[in-house]
């Protein structure tokens, strides 16, 4: 088996990251420059175009998938088993990613907010400052804004940190509780409560049909659900025998690689034909194709021709958490030119080049040296630089 060991990263799930991360920021620039009004749609058929344009939602169920994936990876090669992990040490690496950022993000936030910059404005009355930066410190963003309706673009992105962040709340505190009852026992409880987890989310959907638009796209069940199959996942990779692995990986890959297509381009069909099984077809096809790709599946492609894409996915938290910065002037800088329909669609071209500089000034000058420096005063070491799975752990 393939997997990603010392300073390695695997460009099969670096490439996934990255492509799904490009269908985020272009579902956000395309929901107020909808790519069915360019002069794209005399070239291309409706349904690619509707894909690209609605399947943000599907790009961010993507994420879920990969990260469980990755933290369940990377913790059962650090401490041998998921009962045996050290809660403290996994809350304490995830605080030095994932705070630093976001942070910095809710402080520029805030400061354009009191200085009246309008597209950082609440417009809501039951809205406040105090109350949207304690929900998205305090993992319930999305339940904020399903109570009090969207937050401006560049705080609506935050609800996703909301249900990925308490999952991992919860994540070291079971593994660690599974540890304390007999070892057989305890190994196959957390292995079938993941397993439910994983399978119920036709019913969790299915639960929320009624509720408001915002809840239906950012309710918790759904999300951890996804992340719970990204866990089932890693689980079975590290399970597998070599030999057994060697002849599932091309199925795998190629069964995978066309769930997820099907998923993104023929949505209504699957829909038509599935149900609320849609939902579990979906993330059942992340993780067969998470599973190639951890076997080197389509190495030599992702490696040689797609190095881009691939860079997205290593800059994919960097890249969710900063490009409504450049989303939004886009949008202004459209309107203000005229609006020029029949070329609307060039404008993604800059909003993809931007964001993904941007990130990558985030990565270089904040989050890597801050994550670096709180291991170093906290005490806690990566086993060697840039060394986990698939690199850096990256969150959405």
């Amino acid at each position: 088996m393939q997997t990603t060991t010392g300073a390695q990263r695997n460009p099969g799930i670096d490439l996934f990251r990255g492509l799904s991360i490009i269908l985020v920021v272009t579902h956000h620039l395309a929901l107020r420059i909808p790519l069915m009004q360019t002069g794209l749609s005399a070239v291309f058929p409706a349904r690619l175009l509707k894909a690209l344009t609605w399947d943000g939602p599907t790009g961010v169920k993507i994420f879920f998938v990969i990260s469980g994936f990755l933290i369940t990876d990377h913790t059962l090669r650090r401490w041998g088993s998921l009962s045996g992990i050290n809660v403290f040490a996994f809350s304490a690496r995830r605080a030095c990613r994932i705070l630093p950022c976001l942070l910095v993000l809710l402080g520029i936030l805030a400061v354009l907010n009191l200085a009246g910059v309008p597209d950082f404005l609440f417009h809501h009355d039951n809205q406040t400052l105090p109350g949207a930066l304690f929900a998205a410190l305090f993992m319930h963003l999305n339940l904020y804004e399903a109570r009090t309706n969207y937050l401006p673009a560049n705080w609506d992105v935050l609800w996703s940190l909301s249900v990925e962040e308490l999952f991992y709340v919860a994540f070291p505190i079971f593994c660690f509780l599974s540890g304390r009852i007999p070892k057989m026992i305890g190994s196959r409880l957390l292995t079938f409560v993941f397993a439910l987890l994983a399978l119920s989310i036709p019913f969790v959907e299915w639960q929320i049909r009624n509720a408001s638009e915002i809840w239906q796209d950012e309710a918790y069940g759904p999300g951890m659900s996804a992340i719970a199959m990204g866990v089932c996942a890693a689980l079975l990779a590290h399970r597998l025998t070599p030999a057994l692995y060697a002849i599932l990986t091309p199925w795998l890959g190629w069964i995978g690689a066309f769930g997820v297509g099907f998923s993104l381009i023929d949505t209504p069909v699957l829909w038509a034909t599935l149900g609320y099984g849609a939902f579990l077809f979906l993330t059942a096809s992340c993780a067969a194709l998470i599973l190639a790709f951890y076997n080197g599946w389509g190495k030599v492609t992702a490696s040689r021709f797609l190095a881009w894409p691939r860079h997205w996915g290593r800059l994919s938290y960097e890249i969710y958490l900063s490009h409504m910065f450049v989303v939004m002037p886009m949008v202004h800088l459209f309107r203000a030119t005229g609006e020029n329909w029949t070329f609307g669609w060039v404008w993604f071209i800059p909003t993809l080049g931007l964001s993904f500089c941007l990130g990558t000034l985030v990565d270089r000058f904040l989050s890597r040296p801050a994550d670096r420096w709180l291991l170093e005063k906290s005490g806690l070491r990566r086993p060697q630089p840039s060394g986990e799975a698939s690199g850096r752990i990256a969150e959405i």
